[in-house]
């Protein structure tokens, strides 16, 4: 039976450090973004990918603003729905080409994905997330008084909007990826974390909110038991004392152990700490093996021979073989 792994693609696969982020510049990110994914469904694996859009999104509400006496404005749950789309295009597109010139038929979906939120979650009152471009302060202002945004000071750019980021609580159309996974299909799903969305009276309601997409993702790999949770991010490794003299990358670490490490301090919350918080949560959910390194190495990664692999306490022997320096337990 086929292997199944959910990739979550990080930022800088899709737009990368110095570039304005054109068109032209994504779709050749994803391409090689899509290479690398080419090499793990030669290696037999069933794929869900999974991706951020915070540069897409915040362009997307830019336009929404300057446009708006010309045309309809968006609200930042449908901003979020169009990245989707632009994104999965992109990568569905890229995938397709690659996966044609190996030779391979696999099918490629982009599924626009809804995330169930609770309009109890604590973080809908106390909005922390930036989003969108620095203002004035009059002009901060006026938008916290006619749009009634939450709005935060930068000392050093200026002010910017917040909105809340609760935490995903489910993905509506898991059953629809599920089949489409056994079916074959190579799906791109869960952009951004998902559309944040809430039941109100029964009814489904989008919310104007941003979900970590680090946290949807593990929740997807999760429910949908997959054999492998990846997350390329822009290094090879995960690192203790990143950027310091003796930092020390870590190629293999039970859970427990990286748990002791992320408790001291050692991963930041705006860069590795949100990834080490997702692999942990999978398998604390019973996931088995999780895997953190750059897209360049994902696939000596999935083989045993590259990126930090963390197992869970429970595992005996991982399915990725040949893990080097395989951890001691105890």
């Amino acid at each position: 039976m086929s292997k199944t792994a959910l990739i979550a693609v990080g930022g800088n696969s899709l737009i990368r450090a110095g570039e304005k982020g054109t068109i032209q510049e994504q779709l050749a990110n994803t391409r090689r973004t899509a290479a690398a994914m080419v090499g793990l469904v030669k290696l037999g694996y069933r794929l869900v990918i999974t991706h951020g859009n915070g540069p897409q999104v915040g362009a997307q509400l830019l336009r929404s603003e300057r446009a708006s006496d010309v045309t309809y404005s968006q609200t930042l749950d449908v901003c979020g729905a169009a990245s989707q789309g632009e994104i999965g295009f992109l990568l569905a597109q890229s995938l397709q080409n690659e996966l044609k010139d190996a030779g391979l038929h696999t099918p490629v979906v982009c599924v626009v994905t809804q995330t169930l939120v609770s309009a109890m979650d604590p973080a809908m009152l106390k909005p922390t997330k930036p989003i969108g471009p620095f203002y004035s302060r009059a002009d901060a202002e006026e938008k916290k008084r006619a749009l009634g945004w939450s709005i935060v000071e930068d000392a050093a750019r200026g002010y910017r909007r917040v909105v809340p980021s609760p935490e995903p609580i489910e993905i509506l159309e898991l059953e629809v990826i599920r089949d489409l996974i056994n079916d074959g299909v190579l799906v791109i799903s869960t952009g951004g974390g998902g559309i944040p969305v809430m039941r109100e009276n029964g009814a489904l309601k989008g919310v104007e909110a941003v979900i970590d997409k680090d946290r949807a993702s593990s929740l997807l790999a999760a429910e949908m038991g997959v054999d492998l949770f990846a997350i390329s991010t822009d290094t090879d490794f995960v690192y203790l004392n990143y950027k310091k003299p003796d930092q020390k990358p870590i190629h293999a670490i039970f859970a427990s152990e990286l748990k002791k490490h992320y408790d001291e301090g050692h991963f930041p919350p705006g860069n590795m700490g949100p990834k080490v918080e997702s692999v942990l949560r999978f398998l604390e959910s019973g996931g088995k093996e999780a895997v953190i390194t750059s897209f360049e190495h994902l696939t000596a990664a999935v083989t045993g021979i590259a990126g930090t692999h963390v197992l869970a306490d429970t595992i005996e022997k991982p399915t990725i073989n040949n893990v080097i320096e395989m951890p001691v337990k105890g």
